[in-house]
C-alpha cells in the first residue's frame, strides 16, 4: 500500500469534485470456480484499490461527503477464518492503515443507505462489471436489477475518471516495475521461441515469470503463431522454421498496476526478408506514434498517422495502392491494421474502461468513428500530461477478413488483392510499448525491451 495520507487525499479531493451525496463502494468477493470453496484468484475493484487500497474480498465503504465522513464495512476475522487462512488483519486495522476512522459490521450496511434514502440523499455508485455486486446494489438502494447497469452516477464517473487518469509519481514508480518485470517474460519467451517447442511452454514460462517476480498476470497470456488473431489465447501449436510468434502479455506488480507489452519475433535464428519488410513498417509506426505523443495532441490523429504509415509502407510493398491520405479516409488501411492504437492502463490493463469508454477515451471535442477498424480505438482525445497509455500497431493478414472484402469488392482501389495471396499464411506483427505523456514529449516506462530486428536476433 501507498501511505494512508495518499488515499486519504484521493478521497477529500473525490468529495470535493462530488460537492454532496453519499459515495457508496463495493470492494469484490472471491468468485467460485465450480464450487463455492474452490475460487479463482482473488482481485479487487480497481477503483476501491485506488481510494482504499485495500486488497481484502469482502469489504464495503461509504463516504459521506454531506457529513464528512467515511465508513469502512467488513468483518473481523471468525476463529474459522483464522485456522483456514492464518492470521488476517480485523477491520479496524485495515481502516487504520488506509486513513478510515470509522468502521462498522458489512451487516449494517443496508441499514445506513435506507437511512439515507429516506433523508433524500444521493446515492452515487459506479458501473459495476460482476454479477453479484449488480444484485448486491440492487438489493441494497431497492431498485430492480435492470436498472444498476445505467443507473450509475455520471458525476461520480466523471470525477473518478479525472483522478484516475493523471498518474502520480508513485503510481508511475509501481508501473515502472510492472513492465520491468514484464520485460523478463518477454526475453525469456523471445529467447525460448524455437522449432519443436510448443506455444503452451512458452506461455508457461511467462506466466511463471509474473508469480515468481510480481503479483502475477495482468490479463491471460496471448501468444500464439497465428499473430493474425488479435486476441489468440490457444497455445497448442508446435513451432515450426520460418514462423513468427506474437506474445502480448505482462504482469501486474505487488500493488496491482499493470504492464502490457507486445513483441513479435521469428522461430528461426534470423527474420526473412519479407517478415522483415513487414517488421520495420509496424516498427516505424510504433516509434513514429511515440514520438508524436505529448499533452494537447488528439490521440486519435496519432492512430491516424500511424494508419498512413502502415499503408504507405504496404504500398510500397505493391500490397496497397492509390493515394495513402484517401485510402486511410476510407478505412482501407483496416484491412491490415484491423484495431486502435492503444489505450490507457494502469491499475486495469485497459485503465477505467468498466467505468465506460465513452467518458475514458472521448469527450465532446472527439467522438468515436463508427468505421470498422477505427471504431476500435478506445482512447481517441486530447492526451493530457501524466496519462499513461499503450502505443501499440500492427500488421495482420486475416484470410477470413481478405477473402471477404475481396467477394464484397471492397477498396478495389487501395488494395492489390492478387498479391495478398501469397501473404494469407504470413499471420501478424505487432510491437506495443507503455508510455508516459509529458508537456512536449512521452518517456517509454523500463528499461528497454530489444524490438529492432538486430536486437531480436541476437538474442
Amino acid at each position: 500500500m501507498f501511505h494512508k495520507e495518499t488515499y486519504q487525499k484521493r478521497r477529500e479531493r473525490l468529495s470535493n469534485d462530488l460537492e454532496s451525496g453519499l459515495i457508496l463502494m463495493l470492494g469484490n468477493n472471491y468468485v467460485g470456480m465450480n464450487y463455492a470453496a474452490n475460487t479463482y484468484p482473488f482481485r479487487q475493484d480497481s477503483n476501491f484499490l485506488y481510494f482504499f487500497g485495500l486488497d481484502k474480498a469482502g469489504l464495503a465503504a461509504i463516504i459521506d461527503v454531506d457529513n464528512n465522513n467515511t465508513i469502512l464495512f467488513g468483518h473481523n476475522p471468525t476463529i474459522d477464518d483464522i485456522v483456514w487462512e492464518g492470521q488476517v488483519p480485523g477491520i479496524n486495522d485495515l481502516a487504520a492503515s488506509c486513513g478510515v476512522e470509522h468502521t462498522e459490521d458489512s451487516s449494517t450496511l443496508s441499514t445506513l443507505i435506507n437511512k439515507a434514502l429516506k433523508a433524500g440523499q444521493k446515492v452515487h455508485f459506479l458501473p459495476p462489471y460482476r454479477n453479484a455486486n449488480i444484485i448486491r446494489l440492487a438489493d441494497l438502494l431497492g431498485q430492480p436489477v435492470e436498472s444498476i447497469k445505467t443507473g450509475a452516477s455520471i458525476p461520480l464517473i466523471h470525477a473518478v475518471a479525472a483522478q484516475r487518469s493523471i498518474k502520480s509519481q508513485e503510481e508511475i514508480k509501481e508501473m515502472t516495475e510492472a513492465v520491468n518485470i514484464t520485460r523478463a517474460m518477454h526475453i525469456a519467451v523471445m529467447q525460448g521461441a524455437k522449432a519443436g517447442v510448443k506455444e503452451a511452454e512458452l506461455a508457461g514460462l511467462a506466466q511463471q515469470i509474473a508469480y515468481a517476480q510480481g503479483n502475477g498476470l495482468a490479463y491471460p497470456v496471448i501468444l500464439s503463431k497465428d499473430g493474425q488473431t488479435l486476441h489468440n489465447h490457444y497455445h497448442g501449436n508446435i513451432l515450426q522454421e520460418g514462423q513468427l510468434v506474437l506474445g502480448d502479455f505482462g504482469a501486474q506488480n505487488s500493488m496491482c498496476y499493470a504492464g502490457d507489452i507486445t513483441r513479435t519475433c521469428p522461430v528461426s535464428s534470423t527474420f526473412t526478408a519479407v517478415q522483415k519488410s513487414i517488421y520495420e513498417i509496424v516498427l516505424k509506426a510504433e516509434v513514429d506514434a511515440i514520438n508524436a505523443c505529448k499533452a494537447g495532441v488528439k490521440y486519435k490523429d496519432v492512430h491516424l498517422d500511424a494508419a498512413k504509415i502502415i499503408s504507405a509502407g504496404l504500398k510500397d510493398l505493391g500490397l496497397m495502392k492509390g493515394n495513402v491520405d484517401e485510402a486511410v479516409a476510407a478505412g482501407a488501411h483496416a484491412l491490415f491494421f484491423p484495431h486502435g492504437l492503444g489505450h490507457h492502463i494502469g491499475l486495469d490493463v485497459h485503465d477505467m474502461e468498466d467505468l465506460g469508454e465513452q467518458y475514458i477515451g472521448y469527450d465532446e471535442e472527439t467522438q468515436r468513428s463508427d468505421q470498422f477498424g477505427t471504431k476500435y480505438l478506445r482512447l481517441g482525445k486530447r492526451l493530457e500530461k501524466g496519462n499513461v497509455i499503450t502505443v501499440e500497431p500492427g500488421i495482420y493478414f486475416i484470410p477470413e477478413l481478405i477473402d471477404k472484402w475481396y467477394g464484397e469488392g471492397m477498396h478495389k482501389d487501395f488494395i492489390n488483392y492478387d498479391a495478398l495471396e501469397s501473404f494469407k499464411n504470413f499471420g501478424g506483427i505487432r510491437i506495443e510499448d507503455n508510455i508516459l505523456i509529458n508537456d512536449t514529449d512521452s518517456t517509454i516506462l523500463g528499461d528497454p525491451i530489444p524490438k529492432t530486428i538486430s536486437e531480436i536476433e541476437s538474442l
